[in-house]
């Protein structure tokens, strides 16, 4: 019973290991499909202790054994107990996960986990397919902006917290960057600081290199007078206070990227192609979009690379509306939206990830960038390919007045429904590549569907 799977990954053994020690690195591990969070991470590989979260507010715990602690060849973590609500876990009676890394050659590493339990290998194999691929595709992203002459910096972060922000955070601390989280109440520690959105501190930025602005009350939500200017209010007025404060800081950022979204093209485009030179198409979200952009003007006028990262539709079972369709869709009742003719400009999680870290390095990115993948589908390829990668039926259709009881008529109409077909030109003329530019591909590795070829 348990598992052994190996693979080569294109990195040194001490590249490897070194991934593995810092912050964030479960994290990024973590598969996205299975019900668990980060509670805490292991503060050592050779005896800390690491807790996910499982439904119901029980804990998985996972003890780093000193005995087989070997850097930079191998850790070990074994199952432990922490408390009545661990106890459950030890119904899988056993787990011990040796991690191994084995020198192939100056710049290959095999890197092998065994795991004893009773549980069967048909049933990890999807995570660890996984998890070897995950940690090969951050590598190669680090290696390729290393070999460009990039070197970590100190970053800081609003929203870490959040969908993006909890993900880039991972991947840019396990690259080797220092993270400052910026959060709303007291700091813990040296890789936090408080910040008020209406009056950030004057040394917030002091000796960071760049910012990356993520905070903002979520759109998803029924679009009520409150909830858009929730909305509005948490975007632009911050957003603009954050920009002055990055600006008057005599040794802080010279790089400023702040989150942004494609809602600024309008929502009813049909198949006119919008690159970041087209205008906005109307509606409440351009005119939020289009304000919320501005607000960076403060930095890009006092000399600061402003960044602004068109986001498209991001494609995660831990939020947006992969989460919401995944239950239907497994359950067979998933369908098309509407008449499944609209255009949906997607963005794999990762690939999110990798636009924001060039942002903070490339010269040549300033201004918008749209971060969509190169290939938008119409929802009716949308719902057929995940159809397809969870191997159930899709033949309900969703009707038009669904959405508009879920997020009201305008809502509906500039989210659940809206038609972009918006190309990465920004991107693809940096040659820029991405890791999962095909939704079938995407949506295998983010629902735990890997082919044995992947």
């Amino acid at each position: 019973m348990g598992i052994e799977y190996s693979s080569i990954v294109d990195a040194s053994r001490d590249d490897v290991f070194d991934w593995h020690t810092r912050r964030g690195a479960i994290h990024r591990l973590l598969p996205p499909w299975q019900p668990m969070s980060v509670v805490s991470e292991a503060e050592s590989l050779a005896d800390g202790r690491a807790v996910l979260g499982l439904p119901g507010g029980l804990r998985w715990v996972a003890d780093h054994q000193r005995d087989a602690y070997d850097p930079p060849a191998r850790f070990v973590d074994a199952l432990g107990r922490d408390g009545v609500m661990s106890l459950p876990s030890g119904l899988v009676r056993s787990w011990r996960h040796e991690h191994r890394f084995e020198k192939v050659d100056d710049n290959r590493t095999r890197v092998t986990d065994r795991v004893d339990t009773p549980i069967p290998e048909r049933l990890l194999l999807q995570t660890f397919r996984y998890r070897h691929r995950q940690l090969a595709d951050d590598l190669a992203r680090h290696r390729w902006a290393r070999e460009q002459g990039v070197r970590p910096a100190t970053v800081a972060v609003s929203g870490t917290t959040g969908l993006v922000g909890t993900a880039l955070t991972a991947f840019l601390s396990t690259g080797g960057y220092r993270v400052i989280r910026l959060v709303r109440r007291l700091a813990q520690g040296d890789d936090e600081r408080r910040w008020d959105p209406e009056s950030p501190a004057p040394d917030l930025f002091e000796g960071v290199d760049a910012v990356v602005h993520l905070a903002g009350a979520s759109i998803a939500g029924r679009f009520t007078d409150s909830h858009k200017a929730a909305i509005r209010e948490s975007r632009i007025g911050p957003t603009r206070r954050l920009a002055e404060r990055a600006a008057g800081t005599a040794n802080g950022p010279a790089t400023f990227v702040c989150a942004s979204a494609i809602g600024l093209y309008g929502y009813n485009r049909g198949d006119e192609p919008l690159d970041e030179h087209s205008t906005g198409g109307g509606g409440f979200l351009t005119d939020v979009v289009t304000d919320w952009e501005a607000a960076t003007a403060p930095a890009a006028d006092a000399g600061l690379r402003v960044v602004n990262v068109r986001t498209g539709v991001v494609q995660t079972p831990r939020g947006g509306t992969l989460q919401l369709m995944r239950p239907l869709f497994a359950a067979g009742l998933g369908g098309r939206l509407g008449s499944g003719r609209q255009w949906l400009s997607w963005i794999d999680l990762d690939d999110l990830l990798d636009v924001y870290h060039r942002a903070l390095y490339d010269p040549a990115l300033s201004g918008p960038v749209n971060a969509v993948a190169p290939e938008p589908v119409r929802n009716e390829e949308y719902t057929r390919v995940l159809a397809d990668v969870l191997h159930r039926p899709a033949l309900v259709p969703v009707p038009g007045f669904g959405p508009k009881l879920l997020l009201g008529e305008q809502g509906a109409r500039e989210l659940a429904t809206a038609d972009q077909y918006v190309v990465p030109r920004r991107l693809l003329d940096a040659g820029h590549t991405f890791r999962r530019a095909s939704l079938e591909d995407c949506l295998r590795h983010q629902l735990g569907h890997l082919l044995a070829a992947s």
